[in-house]
């Protein structure tokens, strides 16, 4: 481990204390996980204590951990946000990850008030993975239209989706109809002559 990381793990640990609920060093990026409860103030926290001095939010996303199979352990909760925190005073980075208590229904704070580069990502979040960012002013979809069904990036939406837009000539505008495609499993198949390699072989004999 760097000393600038070690430097920044120890600041976490004497600023935050019993808030972190983990703190990881892998791959030379210090990572952490707040309660959902603890998510805002951690947040002005590393923003505003100058020992830390993360000022800008680089990228914010949603994440869905149903079929989880990483090497980790699989977290108990369905769906996380997770943060990119870049301190440009100490030039350093930071992971800042938090999950919604209900997967049913997930709810995270909103951190615009913290970050105002928030704003567009929890929006994203919220149109793509159905995370809802409780005081968010203006929380509504960002990358599909008004009429879309579902939330594409969650691991139980149909890859085809639900819908389809089509030009109906008669009423003169798009409308949406069901999908036209029959669901299917492409197997791919690899189909090689018996000869295959044998020439090239008998070329290095």
């Amino acid at each position: 481990m760097s000393a600038k990381l070690e430097k920044l793990k120890q600041a976490l640990e004497q600023h935050l204390g019993a808030k972190l609920k983990s703190l990881t060093i892998a791959l030379g990026e210090v990572s952490i996980e707040v309660a959902a409860a603890d998510y805002v103030e951690v947040a002005r926290a590393l923003r505003d204590t100058a020992a830390l001095g993360f000022d800008e939010l680089i990228d914010l996303c949603g994440v869905d951990y149903s079929g989880y199979q990483g090497t980790a352990c699989k977290p108990a909760r369905r769906f996380a946000v997770v943060a990119q925190l870049l301190s440009i005073p100490h030039n350093w980075r930071l992971r800042l990850r938090v999950f919604a208590e209900n997967d049913a229904f997930p709810v995270v704070a909103s951190v615009t008030g913290v970050w105002n580069s928030a704003n567009w990502y929890e929006r994203e979040a919220f149109d793509l993975l159905g995370i809802l960012f409780e005081g968010h002013e203006d929380l509504r979809r960002i990358l599909t239209d008004y009429g879309f069904a579902g939330h594409p990036l969650r691991k139980d939406f149909p890859v085809s989706g639900h819908v389809e837009m089509c030009y109906d000539p008669d009423d003169g505008r798009v409308i949406y109809q069901p999908v036209s495609i029959a669901p299917r499993e492409n197997i791919p198949h690899i189909r090689r002559e018996e000869s295959y390699g044998a020439s090239a072989a008998g070329n290095n004999s």
